[in-house]
């Protein structure tokens, strides 16, 4: 795809620590310059529903570069001062403030619409629990839990105990565009319109698609997490506040696309949600033939083939019981030139 045509997220240089995982997701251009926002949201432009009847904070014209704030993930009910004996008090209601919506000129249904994230900033600290009743394995894990995690803003690793210390790799938990309807809908799972992805890979470099569904798409961000490993299965990764720079294009000639899909320097990746692993993995398989059969003339024979030769199906999220998220990515070196 032109990066002109592109929604990119891109996060400030981090320096990992050389005994590192190897599979932390990489930046995939750390060296591009960050443009100068041209808007500016603040952490107080949220709200914490899917909705169309949600008026827009902002109106920006395709090719905006927009600076915006978030929340961490609770909407400030989990505090340095929070244990775990607070933690049944936590209202669901509030959870995910997202920041926007950003209303994109011109946008209609049916097109596509890239957001370009070029910066993103743990601003301060953050936190880790396992809640009651949610949970990958919310029937083992029965007993509040929560730990704090001391970041000053910019901060490139967390310490987790004494001994352990983990690398941030910031990324939203949480983006989209508005559903078509005026219901209010609530964040917690994932969707056709994008919401709670919980996807790590979503880093700098990444260039994210989503389909189009109401007027003016009315993008929203939030739930940015500081380090998070693929599944999120205790509920939560590191919840923090951050700063993002992202960038919107619109795009009146792109294929078709059902769900959100993305693309690195290094690979194109599909996305697709359901209420069991199979069926999310079974519709990623065929979106990512799909890709292939348009984008690089293969038959549907071939495609499906390449993509157990190739492709590589990873599962995203399967902390909403029961709803998951499992993305494939394909490797865009074995297309040669």
């Amino acid at each position: 795809m032109r990066a002109l045509f592109a929604v990119t997220v891109l996060i400030l240089t981090v320096s990992c620590r050389s005994e590192a995982p190897s599979d932390i997701p990489e930046p995939a251009a750390r060296q591009a310059p960050v443009p100068t926002p041209e808007f500016t949201l603040s952490a107080e432009n949220t709200h914490s529903r899917w909705s169309a009847a949600i008026p827009p904070a902002l109106t920006v014209p395709s090719g905006a570069v927009v600076e915006v704030h978030t929340k961490e993930a609770s909407d400030g009910q989990i505090t340095p001062t929070t244990q775990a004996a607070d933690l049944s008090q936590v209202d669901f209601d509030p959870i995910h403030p997202l920041t926007g919506p950003v209303f994109v000129e011109g946008a209609e249904p049916g097109d596509v619409l890239a957001v370009t994230l070029h910066e993103i900033e743990v601003e301060g600290w953050g936190w880790a629990t396992i809640l009651p009743g949610f949970g990958f394995l919310a029937d083992e894990f029965s007993e509040p839990w929560i730990r704090g995690f001391e970041m000053e803003p910019g901060a490139t690793e967390a310490r987790f105990n004494d001994r352990i210390t983990i690398p941030l790799a910031p990324f939203p938990g949480v983006m989209g565009v508005a559903p078509e309807t005026d219901s209010m809908l609530i964040t917690i799972p994932p969707r056709a319109n994008g919401g709670n992805m919980d996807n790590r890979h979503l880093l700098p470099g990444t260039t994210v698609y989503f389909p189009v569904f109401v007027e003016g798409a009315l993008f929203s961000i939030g739930d940015t997490h500081a380090a998070q490993g693929d599944g999120e299965i205790s509920g939560t990764a590191i919840e923090a506040p951050m700063r993002i720079v992202y960038e919107v294009n619109l795009m009146k000639d792109f294929r078709t696309i059902e769900e959100p899909q993305y693309e690195t320097d290094q690979y194109y990746a599909v996305t697709g949600f359901g209420t069991t692993i199979d069926e999310a993995a079974r519709k990623a398989s065929r979106y990512m033939i799909d890709y292939l059969v348009a984008e690089h003339g293969l038959t549907p024979e071939e495609a499906y083939v390449l993509c157990s030769l190739a492709g590589d199906l990873k599962i995203s999220e399967t902390v909403d019981v029961p709803h998951m998220l499992v993305s494939m990515h394909m490797p865009k070196a074995i297309f040669g030139s």
